[in-house]
């Protein structure tokens, strides 16, 4: 099986963006990626876009990655178009990863945009909300409500949640996204912070909660070996109405370990889709990161902050670097890519080798629509 490597990545600066265009952020990603990579636009063989509301948000659908790309430079290639749910961009990079294990292509460019800010920010949330079955929506939230979306309703929907364990999560997030320059929330919050802001549903805080944003990542795929190798790509989706089975986050988690012949207690560092707080602490023993019944102790234990044995969300996650549906997943390789080659900075994870991230999309039933593990190895 031909081997992958990240060869270069880059992204935007994720947060409120009204000036700026969909084509003008993919830009600026591309720019980057290409650059860090020691590329030009000719050198890529083929493009896969991630992108998931933008047909709700702006009126462009069918052909939302060649739109985007005109810009850059690049020509006639083979562009494809991905839309999962916020797994959009991580799908996008499993298929750039397929095309390359399979021989078709040397290089390819995995692009993830999403464009969110709007005036009407209830028209944001419904587009996040079509990311469920409507009927069934519909069916249990006859009336939506303006303030959000009905994701936030159903992380809320547990009565066993410890609002200091779900503020020690948000703050972790917001003091590791004070240290990336790209991060959407930059400010530094203690547990007491979190508990102050303004509460949503349930348990739930503001900063408990990723925010609305625009923004733009992109990586270089690539069969010439680097420093930085993807070791598995798995995507799973979820079970639906058989409760019997496990997660799609599950079934993924533990194929990527298989295919990478390791276990979690090798990883050094974790990206993974804390939509919310709740989001992060229900996928902590689904990453077997800790036995189920174990997270609130994981969490108190320190084990992931930065300093701890397998830090968690150091680009500050989708709470605090921001959560442009498209673009999650794309920005996750990023952080990993960053961290492997040592080029982190303040948050970098001493000794980075080997990290995983998690994306995730949608709800159908029981379940997630979609999830996508990718587990990346740096240099030995």
């Amino acid at each position: 099986m031909t081997a992958v490597s990240v060869q270069g990545s880059g992204m935007t600066r994720f947060g409120r963006h009204p000036d700026r265009t969909p084509r003008d952020l993919v830009e600026e990603a591309v720019a980057a990626a290409l650059d860090d990579a020691g590329l030009e636009p000719r050198d890529v063989d083929a493009v896969v876009v991630g992108n998931a509301v933008d047909g709700l948000m702006t009126g462009q659908e069918s052909v939302r990655g060649q739109v985007v790309l005109r810009g850059t430079g690049i020509r006639g290639v083979p562009v494809v178009n991905t839309e999962n749910a916020c797994a959009s961009g991580a799908v996008a990079a499993h298929l750039g990863w397929q095309s390359i294990v399979a021989g078709l292509y040397r290089r390819v460019l995995v692009v993830g945009y999403e464009k969110l800010v709007h005036p009407d920010r209830e028209k944001a949330f419904r587009a996040f909300d079509a990311s469920m079955d409507l009927a069934e929506m519909h069916a249990l939230h006859p009336s939506p409500p303006a303030d959000r979306t009905i994701f936030m309703d159903h992380y809320a929907d547990r009565s066993d949640l410890d609002e200091d364990v779900l503020a020690e999560i948000a703050a972790k997030n917001h003091t590791h996204g004070a240290l990336n320059p790209l991060a959407q929330h930059r400010t530094p919050l203690g547990a007491a912070d979190v508990l102050a802001s303004r509460p949503i549903v349930g348990p739930l805080r503001l900063r408990m909660c990723a925010p609305m944003g625009d923004g733009a990542a992109a990586v270089v795929l690539s069969s010439t070996p680097g420093p930085v190798h993807i070791d598995a790509s798995v995507m799973t989706s979820g079970r639906g109405d058989d409760a019997s089975m496990p997660t799609a986050v599950s079934r993924a988690a533990a194929s990527a370990y298989e295919r990478a012949g390791l276990g979690p207690d090798d990883l050094d560092l974790v990206e993974l889709h804390d939509a919310t707080a709740v989001g992060e602490l229900e996928l902590y023993a689904q990453l077997q990161l800790c036995d189920p019944g174990s997270e609130d102790a994981l969490v108190k234990g320190g084990t992931t902050r930065l300093g701890g044995a397998r830090p968690v969300n150091t680009s500050g996650g989708l709470l605090a670097r921001g959560h442009p549906i498209g673009a999650t997943g794309v920005a996750q390789l990023v952080e990993l890519h960053t961290q492997l080659t040592g080029r982190a900075g303040a948050r970098q994870v001493d000794g980075a080798r080997i990290a995983m991230a998690q994306n995730l999309g949608g709800i159908v039933g029981t379940d997630v629509a979609c999830a996508v593990v990718h587990v990346l190895g740096g240099p030995s």
